[in-house]
């Protein structure tokens, strides 16, 4: 799978912007505040409808303007085209030329996997951060996933609005209880069925570039102990305290141990920067291992923050994306970008939302 043409109106800080790409290794070259990771973002936009900066559409709208449009043409099995726009006002995503009315029926359309600093969160921060890449992860890899999620985040804030009333009809809330209970064991049954999978490729990842320095372990950790429907019913009298749903798979987390201790209290700055990318990367062999084709990835000056050691156990995913034919996008400045890449790559030059390649 590659990224053949990418188009964009006002997105950022490009005004207009066609590009062609053949697969292989793009190195994307320029300053500091040029539009290097603009570039980035417009990809990973289109494979997951998400920027991976954690903002919204009106802030990658170009200054003044009233949407920005992001497109590109997709070579997989077949060719796609993605087109969308957005605006406050409007908002269109089309797949081959039709609206998309499902979104399980879009994802897939591009794989992309993004390594930036933002990954640090995956490690120091919350559960969410966790939760958020699991589920990409498995919408990325199962296609009954999103649909299934989707179902019981729905339930959930129906089930919070209830609770949020100060009479709740007790009759709706056990039925969306019911409704919580039967796709969130489903949900459960999914998540742990994939980490042991994950959890390997994961390992060796982080021992490549660690040149095996400490033994990583990923656990899941579910808020729910055994029967999800017990133990629902019995934090009945906390969630009227708290008017929320304090226990389900959207309270789930994963546990990163380095030596059987927990990476995000113990583990030194560097150790947790390895490690996001060492998941990262474990995505990547994962996704590559489920559909036969490597994903699309994205490197937003990531490898410019790790010693030679570290970026050496790196440089075997991207020879492997090589050799599949799969297709890398780089961000780098002239000072720092890998040398040990060699020179089989396309070089672009990246001058305040201009690209020309060198």
């Amino acid at each position: 799978m590659h990224l053949a043409h990418l188009r964009l109106r006002d997105f950022r800080n490009y005004a207009r912007l066609d590009a062609d790409f053949a697969p292989g290794f793009h190195l994307l070259l320029g300053d500091n505040a040029q539009g290097k990771t603009n570039i980035l973002e417009a990809i990973y936009l289109m494979a997951t409808l998400r920027s991976f900066r954690g903002v919204g559409g009106a802030q990658m709208i170009r200054h003044g303007q009233r949407g920005y449009f992001v497109g590109g043409n997709i070579i997989g099995a077949g060719e796609r085209e993605i087109k969308m726009f957005w605006s406050p006002r409007e908002r269109n995503l089309s797949l081959d030329g039709r609206p998309v009315k499902k979104l399980s029926d879009y994802l897939g359309a591009l794989r992309a996997v993004v390594f930036c600093t933002e990954d640090l969160q995956l490690v120091k921060g919350a559960a969410r951060s966790r939760r958020r890449f699991l589920d990409l992860l498995l919408t990325q890899s199962n296609p009954v996933y999103l649909p299934l999620l989707q179902r019981y985040m729905r339930a959930v804030r129906a089930r919070n609005a209830l609770l949020k009333q100060r009479s709740a009809d007790e009759a709706s809330l056990d039925s969306f209880s019911r409704e919580m209970v039967k796709l969130g064991d489903e949900i459960i049954r999914v998540r742990r069925e994939v980490v042991p999978k994950f959890s390997p490729l994961a390992r060796l990842a982080y021992r490549r570039i660690s040149n095996d320095a400490e033994e990583l372990r990923i656990e899941y950790r579910p808020s729910v102990k055994n029967d999800f429907a017990l133990e629902l019913a019995q934090s009945r009298a906390r969630e009227r305290t708290f008017r929320a749903t304090l226990i389900g798979p959207h309270r789930d987390d994963l546990q990163i141990l380095l030596n059987e201790k927990s990476a995000a209290q113990f583990g030194s700055e560097g150790q947790k920067r390895t490690l996001a990318i060492a998941l990262k990367m474990a995505q990547a062999e994962f996704l590559g291992g489920v559909h036969g084709s490597a994903p699309v990835l994205l490197i937003d000056d990531v490898m410019g923050e790790l010693d030679i050691k570290r970026r050496s156990g790196f440089l075997p995913l991207l020879e492997q994306a090589r050799k599949t034919s799969g297709q890398v996008f780089m961000t780098a400045t002239e000072e720092n970008w890998p040398r040990e890449l060699g020179k089989d790559l396309q070089k672009w030059e990246v001058i305040t939302g201009t690209l020309k390649k060198t």
